[in-house]
């Protein structure tokens, strides 16, 4: 499982940062959606990265709302 939670991190400060969120909100949000995936790893395991980022994306822009989305 901690491939998986590497991999979640990781993409989702990567993706996070170039839609212009800063590193500490985008490593913050990772976090969040790390506990998501902890949460809910058995549920759906064919989309789990799009949900894992989806939740990230969220708590980024209600931590750090003037971004424009992209």
């Amino acid at each position: 499982m901690k491939n998986y939670l590497e991999f979640i991190e990781k993409h989702v400060v990567a993706e996070l940062v170039k839609q212009g969120y800063e590193q500490s909100v985008a490593r913050i949000s990772a976090d969040i959606a790390k506990e998501h995936y902890r949460r809910n790893a058995a549920i759906a395991k064919g989309k789990m990265f799009a949900d894992c980022l989806h939740v990230a994306k969220v708590w980024a822009g209600r931590y750090q709302p003037q971004i424009k989305p992209k």
